[in-house]
Order: C-alpha cells, then structure tokens, then sequence
C-alpha cells in the first residue's frame, strides 16, 4: 500500500526540484484557502507580471507613448509566439503567433483548413470535445454547408475517409485528462487526406507538444492555466510552415495585411504566420503570456511533466485510500503515460460538494454531470497542500 503519511508529502515536497518556483508568484492572501487545486482552469499570477505591467504603465506606454508601437509593440505577436513554440510546443520559429482568444484562434484555423480540402464536405469531431470547439465545428459546418461526422470513441479511423477534410480534437480531454496520441492521429488522418486541428488548451505548458515533429498542420490552445499568463490573456495559433503560402484566414484585418500602414485598398496577406493576425494586439495581455513562457523556459518542460506525473500519482493514492471507499471513483486515467495534468474523480453528488469544498476552501471545479477535477499545476501546486485538500475532501464527504 502507497505511503500517504503527512512525513511522505513533505519527503516529496523536499524531493521536489522545482518547489522553489512558487516563491515566484503572487502569494495567496486569503487565510481561509486551504489549496489552490484550479490551475488548470486559471494559473496563478506571477511576480513578474506585476513588475513588468507597472514597468509597461510607467515607461513604455507612460513615456514612450505611441513611439512603443514601433520600438517593440508591433513585434510581440511573433516576438512571443516564436519563444512559445520553442519553449513548449515543438515548433520552428514563423509558425506560432499570439492573438485573440482560443475561441477566434479556433475559427481562423478551422475556416483556413477547410479551404484547403474544398473536394472533401466533412468535419470531424468527437462528442466530449470541449463546447467552444463543438460549437464552432457546427457553426463552421452550417456556414460552408458541409457534414458534421461525431466521434463517439477514440477510433478515428472508423468516421475519415475521402469526404474528410478536417478533424478537431484536443490533445487532452478537459474533464477526464486522457492524453490522446497527436502523432498518431495526425498520421491515420493524413493518410485518409485530411488535415488535424489541434486544441492544446490543456497540454500547453504542462506536457511536451512536439507539433513539427508530428507533422501537425494547425493548432491553438489558450494562456491562462499552465502558462499563467492572467485571466483574458490571448491565445495562440499554430499553423505548419508548409500550409503558409495557401493559408486563408476569414477575419483580414490591418495587423495581418502586407502593408500594415500603408492604407490599401484591398487586402493583401502578410508573408507567413503574422497573416494570422487581425486586430491590434493586446499588448497589456501579452505581458503575462511572456512572463509566463519565460518561466517555463527556466523551469523546463521535461521537468514540469515530470512533476505533473508525480503529483497525479499522489492524488491516486490519496483518492484509493481516503476517497473511494466514500462513493468516490477515478474518472482520469491511471497510466502515467495517458493522464494530464489533472485528475477528475466521480461522485454522485459531485455538484454539491463542488460548491461546499470551495466553500472551505478547497478550490476545485466542477464538470457535469459528477465530476470533481483536482487541478496539478506543477509549478505552483505542493504536495503537502495536495495531501490537506484530500484530506479536507474526506471530511467534508465523509
């Protein structure tokens, strides 16, 4: 039987190479917060970010004023963007650029996928997909007038075939942590002729992302959880060096045309990823995105995943021996290699303990129908304050 002693946590907690890094956020201040468990659906802020909007306030926008567009605003979509993609995502610089939100990003990909398979009248997404990207599968399908095939499984291969032009799915799933192989499925469809846009809102950050390497033709994925870039921060959008040149984007605004500044009559594209762009960037948002990515640059990726795993492996000891003897069971997976940087559990009446563990401070979310998702964002998130939350969920449960 696993050792879930209080003198175990604190081995692991002292064991834990990158327990330093939460001395590198803003602390929680609210004396009733037993354990801050949602970093999965929003990262804490960093200290960094703080210093460096007042710095932006002060200098940048204070005294340089509109001059900062040219010196350093105009760049910083790409600037970022480039760095993101070398820090977590496994992408080549002129790939990845940052702007608007997950929900335009996802738009922008989709439309411009669709466009380059116009013999093939098939989208294809599974039902447990998030709602944004459901929605916006469906919205996209009544616009091009095309057919909406469901994935009910994880068998891909059964709904692609030659009417297939797109298929959208996230690499983690939000509510279960399952980890789905982006390699393989971006390889099954390419062999069908289709094109994958990936949804990496709960992998960016916490596990490797090696999109070149897969051959992954598009993808976005949001800021704000394990990059901790800041409630709103913008998003992010991927799109594969070899879709460039054919890659259509349905909102052309100024910021994405050849000639920023030159007022044209008629839009033309920009060379490369910054066609994606389209309004003014949101240089206040894209602050805590850099600082974000920064730290991540300095903690590692290999190693956050590594303590991503350690912490999952905790909650399911802790789950096994207090919780599931109490109606609880584990909705997430127990293979390392499969699960994310969350663990979901199951319970009856999962709605209302939801809301009596935040009450108590124990700060979860929860997921219809009966799920309780214990949020493992590895650089902020301690083994002890894992253990004190499980512990405070067996009393409240019990």
């Amino acid at each position: 039987m696993t050792d879930v002693s209080l003198e175990e946590a604190r081995r692991l907690d002292a064991a834990d190479e990158l327990a330093g890094f939460r001395d590198r956020f803003v602390p929680i201040t609210d004396p009733g917060v037993v354990a801050y468990l949602d970093g999965n659906s929003l990262g804490r802020p960093l200290r960094a970010t703080a210093e460096r909007l007042r710095e932006l306030v002060d200098h940048e926008w204070g005294a340089r004023l509109i001059r900062s567009w040219d010196e350093r605003w105009l760049a910083l979509p790409e600037r970022i963007g480039d760095e993101l993609g070398r820090v977590a995502l496994g992408a080549a610089a002129g790939q990845t650029i940052v702007a608007d939100s997950t929900s335009v990003c996802l738009y922008k990909a989709l439309r411009g996928a669709v466009a380059l398979r116009p013999d093939r009248d098939e989208i294809v997404t599974d039902t447990a997909n998030f709602p944004t990207d459901r929605f916006l599968v469906e919205s996209v399908a009544a616009e091009l007038g095309l057919t909406v095939r469901w994935l009910e499984t994880e068998d891909v291969a059964a709904v692609t075939g030659p009417r297939t032009a797109v298929v959208v799915l996230s690499h983690v799933d939000y509510r279960s942590a399952a980890i789905t192989d982006l390699a393989g499925v971006t390889r099954l469809v390419h062999e069908r002729g289709g094109l994958v846009v990936w949804d990496l809102c709960h992998s960016v950050g916490v596990l490797p992302v090696e999109l070149d390497a897969a051959g992954a033709d598009f993808a976005v994925g949001c800021t704000y959880k394990f990059l901790n870039a800041g409630p709103g921060a913008p998003a992010f959008l991927y799109v594969n060096a070899r879709h460039h040149e054919a890659f259509g984007q349905p909102i052309t605004g100024w910021m994405g045309a050849a000639d920023t500044f030159g007022m044209a009559e008629h839009y033309v594209p920009a060379p490369g990823i910054r066609r994606a762009l389209s309004g003014t960037p949101p240089v206040l948002g894209m602050v805590g995105v850099q600082e974000g990515v920064a730290l991540l640059a300095e903690a590692g990726i290999t190693r956050v995943r590594a303590k991503a795993v350690a912490l999952g492996r905790w909650v399911l000891a802790l789950a096994d021996a207090w919780l599931v003897p109490l109606g609880f069971t584990v909705a997430s997976p127990r293979e390392d290699a499969r699960r994310g940087g969350h663990v979901t559990l199951r319970h009856l009446d999962a709605e209302r303990l939801s809301r009596v563990l935040i009450e108590n401070g124990v700060l979860i979310d929860f997921r219809r129908p009966d799920g309780i998702r214990i949020g493992l964002s590895p650089l902020t998130t301690g083994f002890a304050e894992v253990r004190r939350a499980m512990d405070r969920i067996r009393e409240l449960a019990g």
